[in-house]
Parts: C-alpha cells; sequence; structure tokens
C-alpha cells in the first residue's frame, strides 16, 4: 500500500502507527480511548457488530471515518457528515504577524472551552493530548488555535482551526494554519485535513494557503 492510501482510512492507520498507544483494539475495528477522541475505524465491514456495541459501553456518540459501517440493532446511524479531505505538498510561505503560542497543560481548559464553544462534540478534553496545538492571544485571552490531531508514520491531520466568534476576520486561522502545516513539514511528515464540503468559507482559506483535495471522506455519527 502507498503510503497517501492510507489516509483513505486515517483512524484505523492512525492507530496502527503513531498513535497506537491511544488503541482500543477489536481486531478489524479500532478506536481511540472515548476520552481521547471518539473516532473508530475498520477495515472488515462484516465484523463490527460486536466493537460497536462494546464501545458504545464507553460512549453513547461516537463517529466512524471512512466506509459506512453496517451498526447492530441496538445503535443509530444519527447523520454523515461529509468532508473533503485536503493536502498540501509544501510548506507556506506566509508572513506571521501575530505571536504563535505552542500550548502547554496551563491552557488546555482554555483551549477545550474554546473549540467546545465553536466546534462542539468533537473535541475531548484529553485530545490536546494527541499532538501538538498553537494559539494567539490578545489581552491574556486565547482567541484562535489550531493544532494536531490524527496521526502516522507519515502525515499528521491539522484539526480544530477554530477562532473565537468576536475575532474572526482577522487572518488568524490562516496564520494559524500556516505555523502548523511548517511545523509538520519540521517533524518530516506531511499534513492533511477533514472540512465539511459545506464550509466555504474554511475551504476557500484552505485553496488560498496551497491545499487541494484529495477525496471526499464521511464521519458517520453513531448513538446509542
Amino acid at each position: 500500500m502507498k503510503e497517501i492510501d492510507k489516509l483513505d482510512n486515517p483512524v484505523w492507520h492512525s492507530l496502527s502507527e503513531s498513535h497506537h498507544s491511544f488503541a482500543i483494539d477489536y481486531n478489524t475495528v479500532k478506536f481511540y480511548q472515548p476520552d481521547y477522541c471518539p473516532f473508530g475505524g475498520f477495515t472488515a465491514v462484516d465484523t463490527t457488530y460486536t466493537a460497536f456495541t462494546e464501545y458504545s459501553k464507553l460512549v453513547a456518540n461516537f463517529f466512524i471515518v471512512g466506509e459506512k459501517p453496517k451498526i447492530p440493532n441496538s445503535l443509530k446511524l444519527n447523520k454523515e457528515l461529509v468532508c473533503l479531505q485536503m493536502v498540501v505538498t509544501d510548506k507556506i510561505d506566509m508572513e506571521i504577524k501575530d505571536e504563535i503560542v505552542e500550548l502547554g497543560p496551563e491552557h488546555y481548559e482554555e483551549l477545550y472551552e474554546l473549540i467546545c464553544l465553536v466546534q462542539p462534540a468533537y473535541f475531548k478534553r484529553k485530545t490536546s493530548l494527541l499532538g501538538r496545538y498553537y494559539g494567539i492571544f490578545k489581552n491574556n485571552k486565547l482567541i484562535a488555535v489550531t493544532g494536531e490531531r490524527m496521526k502516522m508514520n507519515h502525515y499528521i491531520e491539522v484539526s480544530a482551526v477554530v477562532t473565537h466568534p468576536n475575532h474572526t476576520g482577522m487572518g488568524y486561522a490562516k496564520q494559524l494554519t500556516t505555523h502548523t502545516v511548517n511545523a509538520i513539514f519540521d517533524q518530516s511528515k506531511k499534513p492533511y485535513l477533514h472540512v465539511a464540503e459545506t464550509n466555504s468559507i474554511a475551504i476557500a482559506l484552505y485553496k488560498k494557503l496551497a491545499f487541494t483535495t484529495r477525496r471526499k471522506i464521511s464521519f458517520w455519527n453513531i448513538v446509542t
């Protein structure tokens, strides 16, 4: 398998490679531990029932990324979020005007609150431990962030591109995405990201930063 083809099943390959220590492994199905990230992936669609049932005992709301899953009658397929999976092949050459801070434990609660304000459901209290997160502060308040989520041996997902609603339109997301992308290249890895296909503003931003669409990929929300 080519390395880039692993992006077709990003949760599975992240939990098989760089993030293996965060995995709950059901043989042909792998999930992140739910307090880190409620995401799962599988390799054999007909073998998912037991894994889904067991994982649903740990968390009532989770996502399968990739192919449409088959679920047991005890669970419900709540919705399909169709995303563009976008990649960038080179460092981004753009001036960064604002100070960007790598966030540490002293910032994690503020990071959690900001992301949950803008993107509820995806970010958990331990998600910040999956990678590096960066932020911009104004008047000692965290007002914009971006970071790393799923990690493979050769790819790292750019995630949580979030700006507080009172501070949008100032170019913070563009600067943070640039910083995060370039930091991933500095690790000798390649960046990719997922963005809802309906989020035209974010898609336009990423295109300006030279991201291109690799494929569409679905996040299937399953609930008990």
